[in-house]
């Protein structure tokens, strides 16, 4: 079980998701890509002892240094989107705080010194920012941020000057991309300030009709202008979503149930199946449990599934280093495991 998934959140049928990330840098150090070992060991410990040494601090932080982790490692933890791929691009150089219930990471010299990140289920931004301001305060009573009175928070890339705040929801859009609806959606929301991107954040493509909606400005507007502004569109997309998932069963039930239930049987009974293919197949069958077509599995298991069954995820269940193939047939073991017919 993908510990930040358990819980309950508004919408979750189509929300996945909600992440906060603040970008913070501390006066006087230079920025990751120019800072050196001595640097980065001082960020380190600022933030360590901001929070682990913290008595405020009510909750359980484990401190992981990138270069002391194996490559397997790192990537599990990249899978279950509890550090951003750019965390491991220098590592000696880098690290981040894990919290017990692992709601919470802080990556440290990332591309800023400072990157707090909350991740909840569901429809949950609001909270997800309470979390990550009460946090934001603890730090800056230890350290003092680079901070201009008219830009904001300074940060390496100009495009988090501001609040430095990126929200974003992960939502699963089935409908709107059967029904062509897609990108026209997407095009709009780009339009009002609003990106869009993959299941791991810029770079990435959108794999199991999985979308990643964020803001796109920091500065301007206030945190709590961002994130109302996020969950209007998000209502609305969630609105349209539901609303092509009717005009389907209305109008291609027995279209639909025949993709579900293939993509079910599938997953049922496949003795090969690579990751690609996987989340295709989990979000057909995801939809066919909002649709009310599959009635036996879980919400929750099908959610578990699109992270556990990841590359690395897969090796890491494994006692030897396994090739491509074997892992597909590991992969396919452990999802006839969990969707049992």
């Amino acid at each position: 079980m993908i510990s930040w998934l358990k819980g309950e959140g508004k919408d979750k049928d189509i929300v996945l998701s909600s992440r906060v990330r603040l970008a913070r840098n501390i006066e006087n150090i230079r920025f990751p890509h120019l800072m050196t070992v001595p640097e980065a060991n001082q960020v380190k410990k600022t933030v360590s002892d901001s929070i682990i040494n913290n008595s405020i601090s009510n909750s359980r932080y484990k401190m992981y240094e990138i270069d002391k982790l194996s490559p397997l490692e790192r990537s599990i933890f990249v899978e279950k989107h509890l550090i951003s791929p750019n965390l491991l691009e220098k590592p000696e150089l880098s690290a981040f705080l894990l919290r017990d219930d692992e709601k919470v990471s802080i990556m440290i010299n990332e591309e800023d010194h400072i990157r707090i990140q909350v991740l909840l289920p569901g429809l949950n931004i609001e909270e997800g920012w309470e979390i990550g301001s009460r946090i934001d305060d603890l730090l800056e009573s230890n350290a003092k941020y680079a901070f201009d009175e008219r830009f904001g928070y300074l940060t390496c890339c100009p495009t988090n000057v501001g609040t430095g705040l990126r929200a974003s929801v992960m939502v699963h859009l089935p409908c709107l991309v059967l029904t062509g609806f897609i990108n026209q959606i997407l095009q709009a929301v780009s339009q009002i300030g609003l990106t869009v991107r993959g299941l791991y954040g810029e770079g990435s493509s959108a794999i199991g009709n999985l979308f990643q909606i964020s803001n796109q400005t920091t500065l301007g507007e206030s945190e709590e202008e961002i994130i109302q502004k996020l969950k209007s569109i998000v209502f609305q997309i969630i609105a349209k979503e539901r609303a092509a998932m009717e005009s389907l069963l209305n109008n291609k039930r027995v279209e639909i149930e025949d993709k579900v239930y293939r993509s079910l049987g599938i997953l049922q009974n496949a003795r090969i199946i690579s990751s690609k293919e996987s989340m295709e197949l989990l979000s057909n069958v995801r939809m066919g449990i909002n649709m009310n077509i599959i009635k036996n599995i879980n919400l929750d298991t099908v959610n578990n599934l699109m992270i556990e069954t990841q590359p690395a995820n897969i090796q890491n269940q494994a006692e030897h280093e396994l090739t491509v193939l074997e892992r597909d047939v590991k992969r396919s073991e452990i999802i006839r495991e969990k969707i049992r017919s």
